[in-house]
Formats: structure tokens, C-alpha cells, sequence
């Protein structure tokens, strides 16, 4: 039981699996730990799933962490900046209906809630432009910083898009040669168990067998070893986000120098909504919808009419066809198995939730590698309390955006406002902000995946409607707010005078790289 944890084997490449590697490899190496190694393994020939394309803005520091230069990043991974997303015809349906849920934090938001004032005014304003400076960077296409801003720096902060095959060969190199991650390339055809249910080893087809202290489970929608070997059911969510299937395609820009847009788009549908990700030589264009009330050919129609509002003939472009089996895993680490990415659980694109999942469950792994077995148990608690508390709260997220339309134009948004679908978590919290808008003391956790800040967004760029406080407003809190909003409306116009374009910015990246700390 106290014997120590030396090989770590990671089972499956693509992003999660590299992420993983080299998160571990990184923490060990800082730490000069020696007398551990750190194996991973996948098939020569199962395809990644490859449409994982939008990121959080963690991704800077876990990208630094690894000593990744931010500009080899740019230029290798065919990267553009993401300063968070604009949900279109979400509300009403109708063309002018749109609102952002930005990357940048509301004004001073550690110390004041300006949603408390935004409640008493009649603004021109949108809730996201009277806290914050992003909507109208990305409305007019701005890059979040300068050629002459320091790598992983920002004067607005930012995540990125990825072409997501490309990040994983990326990754794939760097850890190799940088990190001493052993990898090998073989086919997994027996996980050998001892008599208390923990992995022993691995047989594989060319390299024989593969002992390890610790396996990661990186395989995918497979789950090889935490759902196949351990037996961990698969808990579903689709009673309450119903979206179960994905249609993908890559869309050429028209010219070389076409502007990029500095956010997703995502642009709601009859029976679903549709992803849009521009990199730096195509879009990523997908439709995610719900086979329950609509049909695939009706879904494949809309994308087709979509794309052809920039590009002339969408059905010469081929297509990919994903199953979305909303859900996760009952526990996440079970014996000496633990599961990062798909093979934990999966939801769809919405909010970018993958990948970031990927990053926090890799560091918590990393910062709390166990000793020894007899520790293990310790630490497995407390990773599977923390990713359900996770896994439940970006369900609650994403069930908001479509609880709270109004479109009744189809019967999967009247399906999404039906109570009996909507989780008591969230019932709850909103139950709390019709009196007082989200604040962080309305989450359990310091660190959540999504804060108090992103339900506002989401919240009052959705026209919810929150009652005032029957305290009424101080002088002191109306001066402070003022104060702020003057602050915001000053600071916005400087960005937008001094900010490139995006396209712009990822041109002289390009050319000359950025500025290394």
C-alpha cells in the first residue's frame, strides 16, 4: 500500500492526452523530482475527434507552464484570438437579437457589483458595454493586444482558437523532446487487474506488457479503462440538454486577408444552434442539434443555409458527422485509474467546457500527484467531490442560455423552458437572483469554472430581470458606479483606438513573433 508512485501511463493521445503529459511533466520537472517516468501510449490509427476548437483563457498559463512559447503556438497551430462569444437570435429569434459573454471581467469586479446599478438605469448601453470594454473590441474586430505586448500578456484578456489536430502534434513534439515523455505507438489488447481491482499493466500488441503505478484515461467516448475495465456507469444528462448529434465542416475564407472575428459565434437555430470559429486560413463551421425534434436532412439544410450567407457553394464542402452523448462519469478516478477528457464525460460546445475540463483535471492530478497507493484513495476522494461539483455546475451553465429564451418557434425551446427539466441547482440560484444579482458568494467554490461573472452575462444579456433591492441604492454605491462606467466608456475608447485587428496582429506574429518575457 505505500508503495510509491513512479510510472504514470497515460492511455490515448489527442489534446486531452497530451495535455495531461505535459501538464504532469512540466510540475515534476520544476519540482526536479527524479525516479519517475511518464509513458503514453495510443493507437497508431484511431482518429482524434478534432472539433474542440475553442479554448478559456486558462490555456495561457497551462501552455506557459509547459515552457511553450506562446508565438511557435501561434504559427504552428493555425491560432487566432478568442475574447469570448456572441450568442445570436438566442432571445427572440429575430435579426437584431444578440448579446456577448465577454472574457474580461466586469469594472473593479473583486471589490463592487456594477449589476446592481445596471438594474436601476435606462441604458443604450448592452449589460456587457456598460461594465466592460470587449463587446466593442470584437463587434469591430480587435486584437486583444499588440505586437509589442509580452507573450501571454494581454491589454484585454483572451483564450484562443485552435485547429485541434494541429495542437496535438504540436503537443506530441514538446512533450518528447522537452519533457521526457516516453510515447509509445501500439495497440492496447489487455488490461491485466490484481484481486483488488487496480491496473497492474497493460498488453499490447507490439511492446508487450506495460506496467504503471497510476493510469490516466485519455481514450476517448471509448473510456477503455475507467468505464470498461473499472466499470464506472455513464450518468446522462440529455433530459436536460438535448442536443445528441453534430454536422462540421471547414469553410474557406474569400480572400487570403479576410477579417477574423475576434469571438465564437454561435447563432441559435430551430432545433439547436450553430458553432462559428474562425482561424487563420478557414472557419470552423458545425451545426449541434437535437435528433429528438428534428431530422438530420432539416439540420444539414439550416447549416447549408447558413454558410451560404459567405460562401457560395456550401454542399461542395464535406461534412462531419459527430454523436453527442451528453453526460459523465459516476466517479472520475476509481482504484488507480483516473479519466481526463472524454472518457470522464462529455457536453456540447456551448461554452468551450472541454477543453478547459481537460486543463483543470490534469493540474489537480499534477498538484496532488499521491505519494503512494495509500494516498491515492485520499486524493481520488477529493478529485471526484471536486468534478461532479464541476461536471453539475457547466450543466446548470449551459441550461441556462436556453431556459431563459423566449423563442417558441419550435418544440425544442418550449421543451427547454419546461421545468421538470431544468435542474434544482440552478431553479434555485434563480430563484435567489430575482432579488439580488449573482455574486461569489452564491457558489461553493472560490474557483468555479464558470463565475458570478458569467452568469450576469449570460443573465442580462438574456433580458433577465432581477428586482431591486428594496434597500434601495446608496450615494456611495450610485458615485462608485458612475465613477466605474466613466472609467469603462474611457477605457474602451482608448482600446479601440490603439488596437490592431485581429488578422493584423496574427500577421506580424507571423512575420516577427511577439515579445518573450
Amino acid at each position: 500500500m505505500s508503495k510509491p508512485i513512479e510510472s504514470i501511463v497515460i492511455v490515448g493521445g489527442g489534446t486531452a492526452g497530451w495535455i495531461t503529459a505535459g501538464t504532469i511533466a512540466a510540475k515534476l520537472k520544476k519540482q526536479n523530482k527524479t525516479g519517475f517516468s511518464i509513458t503514453l501510449i495510443e493507437s497508431p490509427n484511431v482518429p482524434t475527434i478534432g472539433v474542440g476548437e475553442g479554448t478559456w483563457p486558462t490555456m495561457r498559463n497551462t501552455l506557459k507552464k509547459m515552457g511553450i512559447r506562446e508565438t511557435d503556438f501561434i504559427r504552428q497551430c493555425n491560432v487566432t484570438f478568442k475574447q469570448g462569444a456572441k450568442f445570436a437570435k438566442w432571445v427572440t429569434g429575430a435579426q437584431e437579437d444578440f448579446y456577448y459573454h465577454p472574457l474580461v471581467l466586469p469594472q473593479d469586479f473583486d471589490n463592487f457589483n456594477m449589476a446592481d446599478n445596471w438594474q436601476n438605469v435606462q441604458s443604450e448601453l448592452s449589460f456587457s458595454q456598460w461594465v466592460c470594454p470587449q463587446e466593442a473590441i470584437c463587434e469591430l474586430g480587435k486584437a486583444p493586444k499588440l505586437i509589442t505586448t509580452a507573450e501571454y500578456s494581454a491589454m484585454a484578456n483572451y483564450a484562443y482558437h485552435l485547429d485541434a489536430g494541429a495542437f496535438s502534434e504540436f503537443l506530441k513534439k514538446h512533450c518528447i523532446d522537452n519533457l521526457q515523455v516516453k510515447h509509445v505507438l501500439d495497440h492496447v489488447l489487455h488490461i491485466n487487474n490484481a484481486e483488488d481491482g487496480n491496473i497492474v499493466s497493460l498488453i499490447t500488441k507490439e511492446n508487450g506488457e506495460l506496467n504503471g503505478d497510476l493510469f490516466v484515461d485519455c481514450t476517448g467516448f471509448k473510456s477503455l479503462l475507467l468505464g470498461e475495465n473499472q466499470q464506472v456507469p455513464f450518468i446522462s444528462c440529455d433530459h436536460v440538454l438535448f442536443v445528441d448529434k453534430a454536422i462540421a465542416l471547414h469553410v474557406p475564407y474569400p480572400e487570403e486577408y479576410s477579417p477574423i472575428a475576434s469571438h465564437t459565434i454561435s447563432t441559435a437555430q430551430s432545433n439547436g444552434w450553430i458553432w462559428d470559429i474562425g482561424l487563420q486560413n478557414r472557419r470552423g463551421v458545425g451545426h449541434v442539434y437535437s435528433s429528438q425534434h428534428t431530422s438530420r436532412d432539416n439540420a444539414h439544410q439550416e447549416l447549408m443555409n447558413y454558410v451560404s450567407e459567405s460562401f457560395a457553394a456550401p454542399e461542395t464542402i464535406s461534412v462531419k458527422e459527430i454523436d453527442i452523448k451528453a453526460g459523465h462519469r459516476e466517479v472520475f478516478w476509481k482504484n488507480n485509474c483516473v479519466a481526463v477528457g472524454l472518457s470522464a464525460g462529455f457536453l456540447e460546445p456551448l461554452e468551450a467546457s472541454a477543453l478547459v475540463l481537460v486543463e483543470v483535471s490534469a493540474e489537480m492530478i499534477a498538484e496532488q500527484l499521491p505519494a503512494n497507493r495509500q494516498t491515492m484513495e485520499i486524493v481520488a476522494k477529493r478529485f471526484n467531490k471536486t468534478f461532479l461539483y464541476r461536471w453539475e455546475r457547466i450543466i446548470d451553465f449551459l441550461k441556462l442560455h436556453y431556459m431563459l429564451s423566449q423563442r417558441a418557434d419550435s418544440q425544442f425551446w418550449i421543451d427547454h423552458r419546461d421545468p421538470q427539466t431544468i435542474p434544482e441547482s440552478l431553479q434555485e440560484l434563480l430563484s435567489l437572483w430575482q432579488y439580488h444579482t449573482p455574486w461569489h458568494n452564491d457558489f461553493e467554490h472560490v474557483r468555479e469554472v464558470f463565475p458570478a461573472a458569467s452568469y450576469q452575462y449570460v443573465l442580462y444579456g438574456m433580458g433577465f430581470k432581477t428586482q431591486p433591492n428594496h434597500f434601495g441604492v446608496s450615494n456611495h454605491q450610485q458615485k462608485m458606479a458612475e465613477s466605474l462606467l466613466k472609467k469603462n466608456l474611457e477605457q474602451t475608447k482608448h482600446l479601440l483606438d490603439t488596437l490592431p485587428s485581429n488578422r493584423e496582429l496574427l500577421n506580424k506574429i507571423r512575420r516577427y513573433g511577439l515579445q518573450t518575457i
